[in-house]
């Protein structure tokens, strides 16, 4: 029982940037006494395979965003999905809905509860402003009450606005 909350408590870490797939833990339900630790996966063995990489056309989008990866970029939004959702008429969740983020003015969806930094912030949404946000949400916004750590790797960036946009209706120059 220990280890499924020690499991559990690793899958939020990992929604949002911390902890890691696998923790090492003491599991002293084991019949076997030599085999006093194991490896336990954060993900469910009933869980679904993963899906087959999705051929998306993003070439509509400026770039670098256009020569993102987007199977990457869906793997990745997971850890933002915990607390935000990205369909039209999605609602809100610990963080705001993300359509039509791209041209908003920040801390501005309606029915939210944003942090005070977020509703003075005096900026529009823009993939290079989403950018400086994933990096690293505290330092580029003080007192903003997101909790997830960012994303270091600017190809892991790049990757996951690529999806956003794709997913939450950047306008197509078409």
């Amino acid at each position: 029982m220990r280890w499924m909350i020690i499991v559990a408590a690793t899958g939020l870490l990992t929604a949002c940037g911390g902890g890691s797939n696998s923790e090492t833990v003491d599991d002293t339900e084991t019949p076997d006494p030599a085999a006093s630790t194991r490896q336990v996966s954060a993900t469910p063995a009933s869980a679904e395979p993963p899906a087959a990489a999705e051929t998306v056309d993003l070439s509509y989008l400026p770039m670098p965003y256009s020569e993102a990866d987007y199977d990457s970029g869906r793997r990745l939004f997971r850890r933002c999905g915990s607390c935000h959702t990205v369909a039209d008429g999605g609602g809100n969740r610990v963080g705001p809905n993300l359509y039509g983020m791209f041209g908003r003015e920040a801390g501005s969806v309606e029915n939210f509860n944003y942090s005070t930094a977020l509703e003075n912030a005096d900026f529009v949404w823009t993939p290079e402003q989403l950018d400086g946000w994933l990096a690293n949400p505290r330092d580029f916004l003080p007192g903003n009450r997101m909790s997830f750590v960012g994303l270091r790797e600017e190809t892991d960036r790049r990757d996951v606005i690529a999806y956003v946009m794709h997913e939450t209706g950047y306008p197509r120059e078409d």
